[in-house]
């Protein structure tokens, strides 16, 4: 399943960052940038009825599954980048570290249970990768013959450190079984960032505004 090109996934990416950037967008935002050939060519496997499950970086992986362009940046201008869900085409996300990686063993074996033909596709980044519940659940997934793929998303950063620096030299060694792929790409945009080189002056009524309605979802 793909409805986007590369093109229209990078056109996305850059009108969200232009609202960051001339201070329309007053919340935390994660872009994708630099996988869009990679991801293009995952998505093609991905058929309807399949679960995607995404981290704190999900545009692509939502626009890819078959999401909205509108929805997104609706959700993107509410302050929900990274809190990305819909039912419909069964997307969920957690800003949670390898936060779903569980869940989405748990998925796939209520689906094995039910006899259903759909798979479970988990998006996450190798600073995921080291931790201990995705251990755990790529163990039970493969333990299992689960019908899930976990998807490590290798650009070598964790909190900008390298993998060399947070392992050592046994990094290449090590294999995880085959319900684990691995993709290595360049990112277009620095880690946890907007890509953005300046400080950046948020025009107060789009954030008084932005409070408001905010108060208002709390119902405070």
């Amino acid at each position: 399943m793909t409805h986007k090109t590369a093109e229209q996934l990078i056109a996305f990416e850059r009108r969200i960052q232009e609202l960051f950037e001339t201070g329309k967008l007053p919340f935390l935002v994660h872009l994708c940038g630099g996988n869009e050939r990679e991801l293009i060519g995952l998505f093609k496997a991905v058929k309807p009825g399949d679960w995607v499950f995404s981290g704190h970086r999900s545009h692509y992986h939502y626009l890819l599954a078959g999401g909205s362009e509108e929805r997104l940046e609706s959700l993107i201008r509410g302050g929900n980048s990274m809190f990305v869900f819909d039912k419909d085409i069964n997307f969920v996300t957690s800003s949670v570290l390898a936060g779903l990686t569980c869940p989405a063993a748990g998925v796939a074996a209520s689906l094995k249970e039910k006899g259903s033909h759909n798979h479970v596709w988990c998006f996450l980044g190798d600073g995921a990768e080291d931790e201990g519940h995705f251990y755990e659940a790529v163990r039970y997934v493969d333990g299992h013959k689960l019908p899930c793929t976990f998807i490590i998303e290798d650009n070598d950063r964790s909190c900008d450190t390298t993998k060399m620096r947070r392992r050592g030299s046994n990094e290449s060694n090590f294999h995880w079984p085959p319900c684990v792929i691995r993709y290595h790409y360049v990112p277009t945009y620095p880690h946890g960032g907007t890509g953005c080189k300046q400080w950046v002056k948020f025009d107060p009524d789009i954030v008084d505004l932005c409070l408001a309605n905010m108060d208002k979802t709390s119902g405070s």
